[in-house]
């Protein structure tokens, strides 16, 4: 069985991000399918009530978002590096832009465009999630500037690959394709018809196309209750706290993100860096797992 373990469902967006980066590198993984709306009873279990997908799981340490997965992937696996013209430092903050910018006019035009087709659990689920109305009617009024705001982004990544390069920054695939690729995959596979927002630019459908033949790498499943069991049965790795929170260690923090999907974690402090922050917590059906956080777009309550 492979240590990775990937907490998705196919057509979450930020997953597709991250299958892209397995795919990169050649891993093997495993991947837990969870449900696209709450409840989420396996996947909080491991968390203590993060419900944002994707998660990644190696034995009892939990990974949450898609910028820590990959950061831990590099970590454990650095070759073939995601950053193969040494833009490590660029290409995590092009995550920012890819992640938020490019990821809001994908969903507003998606969801603008579906209109009354999206189902209401879905839409309840979502207002949970953001604590605000997920309001289809309103992102229809908006798709029109979306689309443009779109465009205007995929104008950059034409740019970019104006030279006749492979990828976004040379001949070898990176984090900045997969952070490029998702969104546009969103919306080609989530509302087809919008798919010609891109499909005539240049350069772009080749590039779309060498991204996509990378694949996923090894890919196999594994059940919600097993990987349960795994984490039941593995420890997790022994963390360092930096001096910076060296007066927490030890003693109990909350985590929540600061945007949406504000769950907030609670734990005993175990690990920290300037990138992440680490909790160790007990779960009756998980046993003893730690979950990690990166710092950016999440809160830490002493």
């Amino acid at each position: 069985m492979p240590d990775i373990l990937f907490h998705q469902y196919e057509s979450s967006p930020f997953s597709e991000k991250i299958r892209v980066c397995l795919g990169i590198k050649q891993l093997a993984w495993a991947a837990v399918d969870q449900p696209v709306i709450m409840p989420k009873p396996e996947l909080v279990a491991l968390t203590g009530g993060y419900r944002r997908i994707p998660v990644m799981q190696i034995g009892a340490d939990i990974y949450c978002d898609s910028q820590l997965i990959v950061r831990e992937l590099e970590r454990r696996f650095p070759e073939p590096t995601l950053f193969p013209q040494g833009d490590r430092g660029l290409a995590y903050a092009n995550a920012m832009w890819s992640d938020r910018a490019l990821f809001q006019a994908a969903v507003a035009i998606i969801f603008g465009g579906l209109g009354d087709q999206v189902p209401a659990d879905f839409i309840s689920d979502r207002e949970a999630l953001s604590g605000r109305p997920f309001d289809p009617a309103a992102m229809q009024a908006a798709v029109p500037h979306m689309k443009a705001q779109m465009r205007a982004h995929i104008a950059m990544l034409s740019d970019q690959l104006a030279d006749g390069r492979n990828f976004l920054t040379g001949d070898r695939a990176g984090l900045v394709d997969a952070n490029g690729y998702y969104n546009l995959w969103f919306i080609g596979s989530a509302f087809p018809p919008a798919a010609s927002l891109f499909d005539s630019v240049p350069h772009v459908p080749d590039w779309l196309e060498r991204v996509k033949a990378i694949g996923h790498g090894d890919r196999s499943t594994v059940s919600r209750e097993e990987a349960l069991e795994i984490a039941r049965t593995a420890r997790p790795e022994a963390g360092t706290v930096a001096p910076q929170d060296a007066a927490f260690e030890g003693k109990p923090v909350t985590v929540a993100a600061d945007d949406y999907g504000r769950d907030p974690v609670a734990g005993v402090l175990v690990g920290s860096s300037e990138h992440h922050v680490s909790i160790s917590r007990d779960d009756a059906r998980a046993g003893q797992v730690v979950v990690h956080f990166p710092r950016i777009g999440f809160s830490v309550q002493y």
